[in-house]
């Protein structure tokens, strides 16, 4: 497996969940032509996350048009069920929640088995040590900084010790991402934090040129990084 995103840098990973779905394509362009690197999916279920947003079809559907890291967020109740599934759509990354892993380790095996690299998130209340098992199997950690299910929620500061805990058992290759309520005012706190990939949905495309709000996203974030 070749992970892209190994080299360590500030990236954001626009939410398509918050995108125009009339004119997907278009919005993946646009972000793509401003040096973003990955896009956020986001899939529920209905029954993990109380919200039903698309499948492999929509996902397949895309991939023959973006050259962007698909980053799939498997916020659903059975993630090992449908991983192949997801992984044949052309998904780069499947991320399960480990509130609904009942073997971790079998999970992220079936995951890099399908040629995919493995993220692993924990909620809000979710504490760092619930991912001891694994945190050094894959290839990115997501703390999420709002409960899953909609975006434009406000963010949560109090995971923000949490991000402090994970940083330091992370290797150079894998990375920190954080989800929720991501925007200019909250991104340098996240940075300081330790983490360093970053999932917004409505601060991206809750605005009027997304591109560039993408650029602006990115610019803060790595003007934070700069400063330490």
């Amino acid at each position: 497996m070749n992970w892209r995103l190994a080299e360590p840098k500030i990236r954001i990973a626009p939410s398509m969940l918050s995108a125009d779905f009339s004119r997907l394509r278009e919005e993946l362009d646009g972000i793509e032509a401003v040096g973003v690197e990955m896009v956020h999916l986001d899939v529920m279920d209905g029954h993990f996350a109380p919200n039903l947003t698309f499948g492999p079809p929509v996902i397949a559907s895309l991939r023959p048009r973006s050259k962007l890291f698909f980053d799939a967020h498997l916020m659903i109740e059975e993630p090992a069920r449908y991983a192949e599934a997801f992984a044949k759509a052309g998904c780069d990354l499947l991320n399960f929640h480990i509130e609904v892993a009942d073997d971790p380790k079998g999970l992220v095996d079936l995951i890099h088995g399908l040629g995919c690299a493995c993220g692993v998130t924990l909620n809000p209340t979710t504490p760092a040590d619930a991912i001891d098992a694994i945190v050094d199997r894959v290839e990115l950690v997501l703390v999420m900084s709002v409960w899953p299910g909609f975006s434009g929620q406000k963010f949560i500061p109090d995971v923000l010790p949490k991000v402090e805990a994970i940083r330091p058992r992370l290797a150079a290759h894998q990375r920190l991402q954080m989800d929720g309520g991501v925007d200019l005012d909250t991104i340098p706190c996240c940075v300081s934090a330790g983490a360093d990939t970053f999932v917004a949905g409505s601060a991206v495309f809750g605005r009027p040129d997304p591109p560039q709000a993408a650029r602006a996203l990115l610019e803060k974030a790595r003007e934070a990084g700069e400063r330490g």
